[in-house]
């Protein structure tokens, strides 16, 4: 038997990525899978009949059969995950060898099925493909197989079928993959591969010529299984929306000017470095708007409104705002903050508007 072997070398992979930083599942979480096995070709040694007789070179293949598991487990949250599980499979058997000689008509069924405890660790791989995330494990066990009329026809004449039901303990690796269902929390889509085997079993009759006679035969059990499954963990939190970050009000400077001119103060110039040190808040764009009051003629106005906003950007750019940044507009008399009467010299009218957005 290799089974040491076997879980020893089950045991290296299952190791080989405790270092990556882990996808976590946390909580209680259900897991069903249904798939295909393959059994792999098992020698029969021991005795067979009354009196007994020594097997000599017998063996069986077996088709591929199909599978489920059901397992329940718990997640720690750090990638590691702690289940238990139940299992069966069936196999018909394909091909039956006495003395090394294929018989005609194989015929039977190996029935498996237990409980094993696994112990599994998720990869996180940061979302790199799209939730996708592989995982690995190993699990240990009690297995039982029941063989029912495996055999075939010896020497062509008479029909030697093998039956009896043991049990023995076990182990598997598993490697598997899980895809989350975003449109239901908790939800995963899973595929698997699974190496089990087993200690052997044991086989306590044979039938010949519907003659059922004692036996002592022994058989092996290496299986390996493929399976597509669903996992439920409980408790998974739903997958919320980042939340769009609302867009920055456009914050105002108001700078005002006496009748007539387009000088800046020193107030003026107090204001627009204000408003250009704001600008590393975010601003990806500055309106600078020039307006007047409604005394002179609309032409001399519009002219004047277009004079103070260059002044405001002209000293914004001094204080280190790209000029490619702003955006200078003239609009005269028009947009007045306080109504009045036209030829009214009105000071809140005369001003510009420097808008950051």
């Amino acid at each position: 038997m290799n089974f040491r072997k076997t879980l020893l070398a089950a045991a290296a992979v299952a190791a080989m990525p405790m270092l990556a930083q882990a996808q976590p599942v946390s909580g209680l979480y259900l897991g069903a899978g249904v798939g295909a096995n393959f059994l792999d070709k098992t020698d029969i040694t021991g005795t067979y009949g009354s009196p007994a007789e020594k097997l000599d070179r017998a063996s069986a293949e077996f088709d591929w059969g199909y599978l489920g598991v059901l397992s329940l487990g718990w997640g720690f949250g750090n990638g590691l995950r702690a289940e238990i599980e139940g299992s069966y499979r069936q196999n018909t058997a394909s091909s039956y060898k006495y003395a090394n000689t294929t018989q005609p008509g194989a015929n039977g069924t190996v029935t498996s099925y237990g409980a094993m405890a696994n112990i599994l660790y998720d990869i996180d791989l940061g979302g790199a493909l799209g939730g996708l995330t592989p995982y690995v494990g190993i699990g240990g066990g009690y297995i039982w197989q029941e063989y029912s009329d495996v055999g075939g026809r010896v020497s062509g004449t008479s029909n030697d079928f093998y039956n009896g039901t043991s049990g023995a303990f076990g182990g598997q690796a598993i490697v598997g993959l899980s895809l989350p269902i975003s449109s239901v929390p908790g939800l995963a889509v899973t595929a698997e591969y699974r190496f089990m085997a087993t200690a052997g079993h044991n086989l306590d009759s044979n039938t010949v010529d519907g003659e059922k006679l004692k036996a002592n035969a022994d058989v092996d059990n290496f299986n390996h299984s493929m399976l597509i499954g669903l996992r439920y963990a409980f408790n998974a939190a739903p997958v919320v929306a980042a939340a769009v970050a609302p867009m920055a009000a456009a914050k105002t400077f108001l700078v005002f000017f006496d009748w007539s001119k387009a000088d800046l103060t020193d107030r003026a110039r107090q204001i627009i470095g204000e408003a250009a040190t704001a600008r590393g808040q975010g601003v990806t764009r500055i309106e600078v708007n020039g307006f007047t009051d409604r005394s002179g003629s609309d032409s001399f106005n519009q002219g004047l409104s277009e004079r103070r906003a260059n002044a405001v950007a002209a000293e914004l750019v001094r204080r280190g705002v790209p000029r490619n940044a702003i955006v200078t507009r003239g609009f005269g008399e028009a947009n007045n903050l306080v109504p009045t009467a036209d030829g009214v010299r009105e000071p809140q009218n005369r001003r510009v508007e420097i808008i950051l957005k």
